[in-house]
C-alpha cells in the first residue's frame, strides 16, 4: 500500500473508518471485525479511525482487543466532542477543555495505548472558542497523549483560527463523487495551510457500491433508513447514480467501490480516505483501490456523473456542520 502525507503525518492512502463495526449499520459481528482488521494491517492498511461516540465506547474498546500486540504497527486516529462528560453525556457537543481532558483519558484507556496519533474534534462547538478547544489539545500534545490534532467537519474560517493556534494534521469531512462540498473552499484552505484531508463516507455509505437496489436490503437498525438519499423517491434517483460508477468501472476492468475510491486517491497525495467495513472481503476490495489508475476521461466522466438527491445528512445532523 503507498502512503499519503496529512501535514507530517505519513499514513496508509487508504484508510479504515471502523464506526460501522459497532452496530451503526445493522448487527455488530466482532469476530469478523477484528479478523477485517487484522487482515487491513496485513495489506498495508494501517490507518485506522475510531471515535468515543462510536457505540458508544465499543469501538474503541473493540480496536484495542483487535490491536493487541499490534498497536505500533498504526496510526490511530479517535475523536472527542460529542459526549459530554458532565452530565448530559453521548450526542451533546462538548469540547470545552475540562471534557477534551476526561475525554482523552477515557479514550487512552478504553484503546490500551498511551498515546493516540491523531486526535480529532468530532464536531466543532459553537459553545466554546476554537481557540480554547486547540490549546487544550496543544497541552496533550506536550504531555505526549496526544501526537497530532485534527478537525472534523471544520469550515475553512475555523481551520484558519485553529491552525494559528497550534498546527491542524488534518481535517475529517465526507467527500465523495456525490458529495463535493470541500472543493469550494475546505480544500483551498488546506493546501494553503500544509493541512491533509480525510474523507470519510468515500462511498456514499455503501450507496455507491452498487450493492444496495432497495431499502429492504438494510437491517432495521441501520442508521442509513434515515438518511435523506436512501429515502424514497430520493432513492429510486440515486439508483441512477450508482449504475453510472458501475458504467465506468466496467470500463475501467474494476469493482464501482474501487472506481469511487481511486477517483478520491486521484485528487492528491494529501488526501487519505477512510472506507469503512466489517468484513474481510469488502476490505480487500477496497484496499485493491491502490492500484486502480483510471484515465483522464474516465475521471472526467465520474467528476460529471449526475447529481444525488436528498442531503448527506439528516436535517439534524447537517446543523452540526461548521459552514
Amino acid at each position: 500500500m503507498r502512503t499519503a502525507n496529512l501535514g507530517a503525518l505519513t499514513v496508509s492512502r487508504l484508510g479504515l473508518g471502523a464506526m460501522g463495526m459497532s452496530g451503526i449499520y445493522g448487527t455488530a459481528e466482532e469476530e469478523e471485525s477484528i479478523r477485517t482488521i487484522h487482515r487491513a494491517l496485513d495489506l498495508g492498511v494501517t490507518f485506522l479511525d475510531t471515535a468515543e461516540i462510536y457505540g458508544p465506547y465499543h469501538n474503541e474498546e473493540l480496536l484495542a482487543r483487535a490491536l493487541k500486540g499490534r498497536r505500533d504497527e498504526v496510526v490511530l486516529a479517535t475523536k472527542f466532542g460529542l459526549v459530554s462528560h458532565a452530565g448530559k453525556g453521548p450526542g451533546h457537543l462538548d469540547s470545552s477543555p475540562a471534557n477534551i481532558r476526561t475525554a482523552v483519558d477515557g479514550s487512552l484507556k478504553r484503546l490500551g495505548t498511551d498515546h493516540i496519533d491523531l486526535y480529532y474534534q468530532h464536531r466543532v462547538d459553537p459553545n466554546t472558542p476554537i481557540e480554547d478547544t486547540v490549546g487544550a489539545l496543544a497541552d496533550l500534545v506536550v504531555q505526549g497523549k496526544v501526537r497530532h490534532i485534527g478537525l472534523s467537519e471544520a469550515g475553512a474560517k475555523t481551520i484558519r483560527r485553529a491552525h494559528a493556534v497550534h498546527p491542524i494534521t488534518a481535517v475529517q469531512s465526507e467527500y465523495s463523487l456525490w458529495t463535493r462540498d470541500p472543493e469550494e473552499e475546505v480544500l483551498p484552505v488546506l493546501r494553503e495551510l500544509g493541512i491533509g484531508f480525510v474523507p470519510y463516507s468515500p462511498l456514499g455509505r455503501g450507496f455507491l457500491t452498487g450493492q444496495i437496489r432497495s431499502v429492504d436490503d438494510l437491517e432495521d437498525s441501520d442508521f442509513r433508513k434515515s438518511n435523506p438519499r436512501f429515502e424514497g423517491e430520493n432513492f429510486q434517483h440515486n439508483l441512477k447514480v450508482a449504475d453510472e460508477v458501475r458504467e465506468i468501472a466496467t470500463e475501467a476492468g474494476a469493482t464501482p467501490a474501487q472506481v469511487a475510491l481511486a477517483w478520491l486517491l486521484a485528487q492528491g497525495s494529501d488526501i487519505a480516505p477512510i472506507p469503512g467495513t466489517k468484513r474481510v472481503s469488502r476490505l480487500e476490495e477496497n484496499a485493491a483501490a491502490d492500484t486502480v489508475e483510471l484515465t483522464p476521461e474516465q475521471l472526467d466522466k465520474l467528476r460529471r456523473i449526475t447529481p444525488p438527491a436528498g442531503e448527506h445528512h439528516s436535517e439534524a445532523q447537517m446543523r452540526m456542520l461548521d459552514r
